[in-house]
């Protein structure tokens, strides 16, 4: 496994059950990575694919995968059933970033946290800190891990702002 795939699996925290959702425009080896990650877990992986180039994955009980058709509709997820959401490539094209935003706060767990990743220089990090902050994610931090994509995470604080 690349360093870099080692590195990012540091972030997880895994227990038995875990759920992540991929949300991305390139499902790639580090969906891979992740799926292989669930396993020990019994955990699963939800992908949810906007536009792009996506490598073929086969459906398994650790993987369950949708298309979302354009960049002016959110994915799919149910409230609170998520611990982590990796937003791949996906904040900074599409329509309705704050829409993204939200979803992911509905979608995740009570002290779940949201990853958002970009390549390097296409993501405005300051203005993704700031709109994280005002929709009532904490501990937002530029994470370096990835030599050519931007990181950013932040965390679900239950009872903290939006009371979701």
């Amino acid at each position: 496994m690349q360093k870099e795939y080692a590195d990012f699996l540091e972030l997880f925290h895994p227990q038995p059950g875990y759920k992540v959702l991929e949300v991305t425009t390139h499902a790639d080896g580090l969906t891979k990575v992740l799926v292989d990650f669930m396993v020990p877990y019994e955990g699963r992986l939800a992908l949810a694919m906007y536009p792009g180039e996506h490598q073929v994955m086969e459906a398994s009980e650790h993987l369950k995968a949708h298309e979302v058709p354009d960049f002016n509709r959110p994915f799919r997820a149910l409230p609170r059933d998520n611990d982590i959401v990796v937003l791949d490539d996906i904040l900074h094209r599409h329509a309705f970033p704050e829409r993204i935003l939200k979803a992911c706060y509905t979608t995740l767990a009570n002290t779940g946290e949201v990853i958002i990743m970009a390549p390097k220089g296409e993501m405005d990090v300051e203005r993704v800190l700031a709109d994280l902050e005002k929709m009532e994610y904490r501990a937002g931090n530029q994470i370096d891990i990835f030599k050519d994509r931007d990181l950013v995470m932040a965390k679900k604080m239950h009872m903290w702002g939006n009371g979701l």
